[in-house]
């Protein structure tokens, strides 16, 4: 590192190592790539600047070189580039503009400034370089800084691998570094992006010629920037002006410390690439191990030259020559003194040299046992998601994931952390770990788990094993494929694991509840299909509170078979995983559209073709009555049921609500699509009603379904048809009569019922007894019961107004009516003035058995009047 250059470092060196210091140069000289005066010095000025804060005599140093607003010979040199396009004012305008832009930086002048105008406005074409040899090139030693378009000449000592950058505007770019030498010195020649190509045509070795550099100041010396019009030629070897080359291979047991090393090696293991943070930035580190015929050592990349690892196709096995490798002896995790190898400027070679074989042994995952540094193949069976957690020690935050590899015989969890948590793996993944510790683990089937650490080696889908080993780890992933959602109703067993693949048909909210260890867990519950059936999946707690959408594809992963009544469902807990799959990929999987799959596992039926115990069904209807929500008693608590009632364009039912579903909201008029409900006969009404259960779902219809669906007023007319009583058939639903009250029954206003069952129990002075299920309570439940005989000009019929319609006939409310009757008085008057009233209203057709006779069971009131 040159002096002056070296006094900078000693300003941050308490913040930076050597190694990042010359990165942080090397990427200020990339994002200032074709800006002159920016050299070695100024961009380490500049590295301190960044760390320690601006030192304000570079700014009064720049301010005295620039005089703002004169028209110097140079500037205006640059202007009359330009001066068809912009006038002379606005010409100094953009100059100001660029200069507050780079406020921050002491070395832009008004040269630089003025440059960056022409090249907002004009692409200017490089001269054409001739590439005939110069005779007439100076010596190295004789190269002055500031030369402008100059010519270099000298022997190829090293070449640096290219590295990649990007720009402050953003852009990709790239630079390698070239050491020439000739029997006077040496000089570092700098290629950028537009010069790269022009490195395949030389080697170490070679005697060229560069042409078009500019000269400046660098950590090691002066330096040659390549500008883009900057050409290479190759020129005679000359033993009296350049020296002779030798590629000095050495030995690793050979390397001394605080040496630039050339050696041959093979790859015996690269572990994954690390992240670290220091002074608040974030920097990427990985030390491969490398072994010789004489012994072994390690080879660190730093920050962009990790990438080398993948720009290279670099893989354990490989053999490769690293020249201009820096050694040095740091101590190691025992305390001794130990050489280890950094990258720098020096370059990787792979190809096919003559290193010693290292054979890797790699255990049968079936025969794992605890073992330090153990190396397995296989494929990635199983694959969780990755957890967070606080480390005890300091309350910081970690990350683990854990997955299964599995060969030929036998499986076993692997956990890695912190940065391999974001390695792409994928279920059937073929995987390589190099250097594992297996310990006991009681919680796994196998009873062995794997960890894995920072000098564990994890390559995904390796490109260097046999025909052989691939062919097995095939056959094995072949045996990963998702299950038929039609095959898990053959399951006969809880908590088998299983892949899936389809579409979430239906979903439904979430449901809290309280676990044995009293905390509150979340769960919900949705309809999953493929082509070959449906399951019905419950996601607990993390998983329940996902962002799913019905219509859309999944991968749900290690889902658990749990065995139900009738039916096998899916756990999705903790350990599986759920992936939302795009369009693409799921046309690709063969999974059917939404449509595709509702038609073929349901039928879509009208409301007059509703039949008892039928399922698999679908209707459509709008809500045209809704009652109000019942509490009864159940084993676990109070429960909440409520009818609402839908109609077509052919008829209507009564829908039973439960619990949850019994408190959401409805609308007259709402359209409600109905997928899977449970038809069951009510011997009370007569009808057969859907009742919405745990494999029911309530849809919004598509666009589609809506337009077939007539409005409400529609269906009111269509479905309110007004009748005489003489035209009432048994099991007419909905008709609309209109009759005057003739005779009121006032005998037994109040009906006493069982909170639990809802039969009638007797009046009691003590404790209520249920003769038909037993329940013993303090106040029963009551019924507000208004029976009357109604006639029109064609016949009569007898219709009874229950609890909200009999509060409705009569103006007095159930507790009135309870609070009258437990204070000694009747409501027989009150009731008796309802002879002669006219009313209107809704009501469905029962056949009364006993009597053999129809009766009315009325629904809805419309008018009432004398």
């Amino acid at each position: 590192m040159q002096e002056k250059i070296s006094q900078e470092y000693e300003k941050v060196k308490d913040k930076l190592s050597e190694e990042e210091f010359l990165e942080e140069i090397e990427r200020i000289k990339a994002d200032n790539d074709g800006i002159n005066f920016i050299d070695d010095f100024g961009a380490a000025q500049m590295v301190v600047q960044n760390h320690n804060g601006v030192d304000t005599s570079i700014f009064e140093k720049a301010d005295e070189t620039s005089e703002t607003n004169r028209m110097t010979d140079v500037l205006q040199e640059k202007y009359d580039k330009v001066k068809d396009l912009i006038s002379e004012e606005e010409f100094f305008q953009r100059i100001e503009k660029f200069r507050q832009q780079e406020s921050e930086n002491p070395f832009m002048t008004d040269d630089s400034l003025a440059d960056m105008v022409v090249g907002e406005l004009i692409t200017e074409e490089p001269e054409a370089i001739t590439n005939e040899v110069e005779d007439d090139v100076k010596l190295i030693k004789d190269i002055e800084k500031g030369s402008r378009d100059t010519t270099i000449s000298g022997r190829v000592i090293s070449i640096s691998n290219p590295r990649q950058f990007k720009t402050r505007k953003g852009q990709n770019g790239e630079v390698s570094n070239v050491l020439l030498k000739d029997n006077t010195g040496e000089i570092r020649a700098v290629f950028w992006t537009q010069n790269i190509r022009l490195i395949k045509t030389f080697s170490e070795g070679d005697t060229i010629q560069i042409k078009g550099v500019d000269i400046k100041e660098g950590y090691t010396g002066l330096e040659a920037n390549l500008m883009p019009r900057s050409s290479v030629i190759h020129i005679d070897d000359d033993p009296a002006r350049f020296p002779a080359y030798e590629e000095n291979i050495v030995n690793i047991t050979d390397i001394e410390p605080d040496t630039k090393v050339n050696i041959i090696a093979r790859i015996v293991r690269i572990p994954t690439i690390r992240s670290y943070e220091k002074n608040g930035k974030e920097g990427k580190v990985a030390s491969l191990e490398l072994q010789d015929g004489s012994g072994q050592i390690s080879y660190t990349l730093w920050n962009k030259n990790v990438e080398l690892i993948n720009d290279l196709g670099l893989e354990d096995g490989d053999t490769v020559k690293i020249i201009q490798a820096q050694a040095r002896s740091r101590p190691n995790r025992d305390g001794e003194d130990e050489i280890s190898l950094t990258h720098w400027d020096g370059r990787i070679i792979k190809g096919d040299y003559d290193v010693p074989e290292f054979v890797q042994e790699f255990s049968p995952i079936g025969d794992l046992r605890e073992q330090k540094d153990v190396s397995i193949i296989g494929i990635v069976s199983k694959l969780q998601d990755i957890k967070l957690f606080h480390r005890k020690t300091d309350n910081s935050e970690g990350k683990l994931r854990n997955f299964d590899v599995r060969d030929t015989t036998g499986d076993i969890r692997v956990t890695v952390w912190g940065d391999d948590t974001s390695l792409p793996l994928n279920k059937g993944d073929i995987v390589k770990i190099i250097g594992g510790d297996v310990r006991f683990d009681e919680y796994t089937e196998s009873q062995y788990s794997m960890n894995t650490n920072f000098n564990t080696q994890i390559t995904i889908n390796p490109q260097n094993l046999s025909i052989e080993e691939l062919d097995e780890l095939e056959a094995l992933r072949a045996d990963l494929h998702p299950t038929p959602i039609g095959e898990i109703e053959l399951m006969d067993d809880d908590g088998i694991e299983i892949d899936i693949i389809g579409r979430i048909l239906s979903l439904e909210d979430i449901r809290e509840f309280q676990r044995d260890d009293g905390e509150v867990g979340q769960v919900r519950s949705a309809m999953f299909a493929d082509e070959s059936g449906k399951v019905r999946l419950s996601f607990w707690n993390e998983k329940a509170q996902g962002a799913y959408d019905v219509g859309e594809a999944y991968r749900i992963e290690n889902a658990r078979t749990r065995m139900g009544m009738y039916n096998v469902d899916l756990n999705v807990g903790g350990t599986a995983r759920i992936i939302r799959l795009s369009e693409e990929e799921a046309s690709a999987m063969f999974i059917p559209k939404l449509e595709t799959l509702e038609k073929a596992l349901y039928d879509k039926i009208s409301i007059d073709e509703v039949e008892e115990d039928e399922r698999d069904k679908i209707i459509i209807g709008r809500v045209i009555e809704i009652f109000e929500p019942r509490t009864f008693e159940r084993d676990d608590g109070e429960g909440l049921v409520r009818n609402i009632e839908i109609a077509d364009d052919t008829g209507s039912v009564v829908v039973v609500l439960w619990n949850d579903d019994a408190k959401k909201e409805f609308e007259l008029g709402q359209a409600i699509k109905l997928q899977n409900p449970n038809f069951r006969y009510n011997d009370r009404t007569n009808r057969v009603e859907a009742n919405i259960s745990g494999s029911t779902t309530m849809l919004e219809p598509s666009e589609s379904e809506l337009e077939k669906l007539p409005s409400l007023d529609e269906l009111m007319e269509m479905i309110f048809v007004p009748k005489t009583i003489e035209a009432l058939y048994e099991d007419d639903t909905n008709v609309h009569i209109t009759a005057k009250i003739d005779e009121v029954g006032v005998d037994r206003p109040l009906l006493r019922k069982c909170p639990n069952c809802r039969a009638s129990v007797e009046e009691s002075e003590d404790d209520y007894h249920c003769d038909n299920c037993g329940y013993i309570f303090d106040e029963p439940d009551y019924t507000f019961m208004i029976p009357t005989r109604i006639s029109d000009e064609t016949g009569d019929i007898q219709a009874t107004f229950f609890d909200n319609l009999a509060e409705e006939l009569s103006g007095m409310t159930k507790e009135e009516v309870i609070s009258t009757i437990e204070d000694g008085y009747g409501i027989e008057d009150k009731l008796q003035d309802l002879v002669g009233l006219t009313i209107e209203f809704i009501a469905n057709v029962n056949f009364d058995e006993y009597n053999e006779t129809n009766r009315l069971n009325p629904k809805k009131f419309l008018k009432k009047y004398y």
